[in-house]
């Protein structure tokens, strides 16, 4: 590795022989090498989960639940895996060869069809019913895994495509403290493609204002403090005191070296091609830097390819089309992303999972579309904690109904704890003088796919 260039792209044979020694440090940064081998290392390391958030809802059969020589299986054809006998649809095909360590799950069953009250659902583990605000699924990792030292924040969210339900993104009653810092935000709509690539992967006022020196900055941080001290000594706990743990946290991390996770340019151009120059496969690769960096939970979110009003997972109208040009983000991205984990010694510690908020008609409509079904769908669990070459559940010939190992949204958010090693049943003060508990009570961890 020349070190006297740290932006010079690797060759292909480079970057497998790195990734074959499982010692890879695919940037040329001698901190950057140091800090990965040793993170990767160390022995107290925390479990850390990232989630691959699908907005829209993709559809089951046309990716990890294919029902080939069935009309409902449209033109999709199912292709074999590195597993035996574990079939996924032909968009994906070089995460067929990572089956070994996932566990497909295709029972999934709610009964949430609209796209607001299903993503709340999915994200916090509950309806949204009443006044309670329940946090999102990251800000609740983020509270159990928690460090008092901790440089970057406990919860990042890459690309999140917040218009469907924001509350959905939030802390809920945790509070402001466990907010996810939010890196490149989308909205709903349709969005232009960027000339020249994707939108560059930026937290916003990292930066202090033009003109203000550190001196002066750290000024106006003392005048903060000391006009808080007074209001905050007669209100200890609550709102007021997580706000104030949110903001210095937030200046505690502009000061630190750790935000160079955050320039991807630190990495080698064949690393970067390989997840995808796009926003989703960067956003990937992004969440590796931060996994690395010992942030506990990161996701990323992929809801459509830009520039087109029908390549989207809400695929009403031509689902065969945007599915295949989705999954063409979706593979190679995702499959990086466990060699990339695998190489650096991270995949036994992270767990990686896949889901949207529900799944699609197994029935084709007149448009070519497939609808809202969150009757039968399919989620996928993989790397760490994970007991991976394996579907999980089964549904019928034609994909309408579960017919064997139906999971439900409790079931699911109690295994994703225990392999996180949190207790499920940990309860938390949701504000309103009721305790709530991480998961519902009904739900139980799937012992088949725990490692």
């Amino acid at each position: 590795m020349d070190r006297t260039n740290p932006r010079r792209a690797l060759s292909r044979r480079e970057w497998l022989k790195l990734s074959a020694s499982g010692v890879a440090a695919a940037s040329a940064s001698g901190w950057f090498e140091t800090l990965a081998s040793g993170a990767a290392a160390d022995p107290t390391r925390r479990r850390s989960c990232i989630l691959l958030w699908m907005a829209g809802g993709p559809s089951q059969i046309d990716t990890f639940d294919p029902k080939p020589g069935h009309e409902n299986g449209g033109s999709t054809r199912a292709i074999a895996t590195s597993v035996p006998g574990l079939r996924i649809a032909e968009h994906l095909p070089r995460l067929a060869t990572k089956a070994d360590d996932l566990a497909v799950i295709r029972s999934m069953t709610t009964k949430e069809g609209d796209h607001g009250r299903a993503t709340y659902l999915l994200r916090t583990g509950y309806a949204p019913n009443g006044p309670i605000r329940y946090p999102a699924l990251g800000a609740l990792v983020a509270k159990e895994m928690e460090r008092p030292d901790d440089e970057l924040p406990n919860f990042i969210s890459v690309g999140p495509v917040r218009g469907f339900n924001a509350a959905a993104y939030g802390p809920g009653f945790l509070g402001p403290k466990y907010a996810p810092l939010i890196v490149g935000d989308r909205p709903l709509g349709v969005v232009q493609q960027r000339p020249g690539g994707p939108t560059p992967l930026r937290v916003e006022d990292m930066d202090a204002p033009p003109g203000i020196a550190l001196a002066r900055a750290d000024d106006r941080l003392g005048l903060l403090e000391g006009l808080d001290s007074d209001f905050l000594a007669r209100r200890p706990v609550g709102p007021a005191s997580s706000h104030r743990s949110a903001y210095e946290r937030a200046v505690r991390m502009v000061r630190s070296k750790a935000v160079e996770a955050f320039d991807l340019d630190d990495e080698p151009a064949v690393l970067r091609d390989a997840y995808g120059r796009n926003d989703f496969g960067q956003g990937c690769l992004l969440a590796r830097r931060l996994i690395e960096r010992g942030v506990p939970f990161v996701e990323v979110s992929l809801s459509r390819i830009d520039g087109s009003p029908t390549a989207t997972w809400d695929s009403h109208q031509q689902n065969h089309d945007a599915v295949s040009r989705l999954c063409g983000v979706l593979d190679p991205a995702w499959s990086t992303l466990m060699d990339d984990l695998r190489a650096r010694g991270l995949l036994e510690s992270t767990l990686v999972i896949w889901m949207g908020e529900f799944g699609r008609t197994p029935k084709i409509n007149e448009r070519g579309g497939r609808d809202h079904f969150p009757s039968a769908w399919s989620t996928v669990l993989a790397g760490g904690g994970i007991k991976g070459g394996q579907a999980y559940g089964r549904t019928s010939r034609d994909g309408a109904t579960v017919e064997d190992g139906a999971v439900t949204v409790p079931d699911l958010m109690a295994t994703i704890c225990t392999t996180l090693g949190i207790d499920p049943q940990v309860q938390n003060d949701s504000g309103l003088g009721r305790p709530i508990r991480i998961a519902d009570p009904q739900g139980k961890p799937i012992a088949q796919v725990l490692a």
